[in-house]
């Protein structure tokens, strides 16, 4: 099994006061042909601006920083301190325009680097079968 993997961005998330976007980088702009279909993309990006090696190690938080809740394990978290520090958000698109897509918003800072985007295909988990732990 391969030890080490190698990520290359594809975009960058672009904030200014008044919009938020990705904005795709001309060697994978192909692969936007399509995504004006959808009305939501799940977007997979590296947290940059939150890499050390300290924080790497941290394997347990309190979720949303907030001690009241319980001390679990980051697996069970959205903490962006991680072993791989891969953040994802669902975002809703407002317009694609060449080789960018304006979203409403995502966890990210700006400059943040895009790994992967993936149309958002909601159902494959139904409602019901959810189950969520008190702290959510």
């Amino acid at each position: 099994m391969n030890e080490t993997f190698h990520l290359y961005p594809i975009g960058v998330v672009k904030k200014t006061d008044t919009t938020v976007s990705i904005e795709i980088y001309d060697d994978y702009t192909d692969g936007l042909l399509g995504l004006d279909g959808f009305s939501h993309i799940a977007v997979f990006y590296w947290f940059d601006q939150n890499d050390t090696a300290e924080k790497r190690r941290v394997l347990q938080v309190h979720p949303r920083k907030d001690s009241r809740n319980p001390l679990t394990g980051v697996f069970a978290t959205h903490s962006p301190q991680r072993p791989n520090l891969i953040g994802l958000t669902v975002c809703k698109i407002r317009s694609i325009h060449s080789g960018s897509i304006e979203i409403e918003d995502i966890d990210a800072f700006d400059g943040t680097p895009v790994i992967d985007l993936k149309c958002y295909i909601p159902g494959s988990v139904g409602e019901k079968d959810v189950r969520l732990p008190d702290w959510v």
